[in-house]
């Protein structure tokens, strides 16, 4: 087979399984991670998150525009089938990117799941872990996002938390929970997780 044809039907491949993961994540019902309001702080909330299990890949670099997809198709690989039992594991929303300097991404896992539950990635580069819990400041805004956008929403949550005397800890992140084809009632949102935030408080 020519490389020319070979190529043409692996870009069709991956846009097929870009289009069949983005499709889960814009259906009804699909599966958030749970988490509890602490507090509203004008258009930020400060919400706790248990633990959860999520499926994670290392990006090329924290620009949504350049890794976001090549970072969603390597987890989407990993839960349409390419681990060790071929099993296909339900999408959830959101998919978050952390936007460090060894940025990576991930999408949680069902909550039905323990990380020993699951299969073996085929990839190395996709790792099953479980996060800690944590209390992240988060901004939600709409529309469709690009990394201009995003570097204005983190420094405007910035911008509110020290007003609030609110550290951050560690890098922020994005969260995004839509299909690129749904035109309305878009959700993106920034989070960065708190230093030394009680719980309850």
């Amino acid at each position: 087979m020519k490389p020319k044809i070979v190529w043409t039907l692996a870009a069709l491949g991956a846009a097929t399984l870009i289009g069949v993961a983005a499709y889960s994540l814009s259906s009804p019902g699909i599966e958030t991670p749970e988490y509890r309001v602490l507090r509203r702080i004008g258009d930020v909330e400060i919400r706790y998150y248990p633990s959860m299990v999520v499926a994670r890949t290392a990006v090329g670099s924290a620009s949504f525009d350049q890794s976001g997809s090549n970072g969603f198709r390597e987890i989407a690989g990993y839960i349409f089938g390419a681990n060790a039992r071929s099993q296909k594991i339900a999408m959830t929303a959101p998919v978050v990117m952390n936007l460090s300097d060894s940025a990576t991404m991930y999408f949680v896992m069902p909550k039905q799941y323990a990380a020993t539950d699951l299969p073996q990635p085929n990839s190395g580069r996709v790792v099953v872990a479980e996060e800690a819990p944590k209390v992240l400041a988060v901004l939600r805004y709409g529309g469709f996002t690009n990394d201009r956008e995003i570097s204005a929403k983190c420094s405007q949550l910035g911008e509110q938390l020290a007003r609030e005397g609110l550290q951050p800890a560690g890098a922020f992140m994005y969260m995004g929970y839509n299909a690129p084809w749904d035109v309305i009632n878009r959700r993106n949102e920034v989070a960065v997780a708190l230093k030394d935030y009680p719980e309850g408080r």
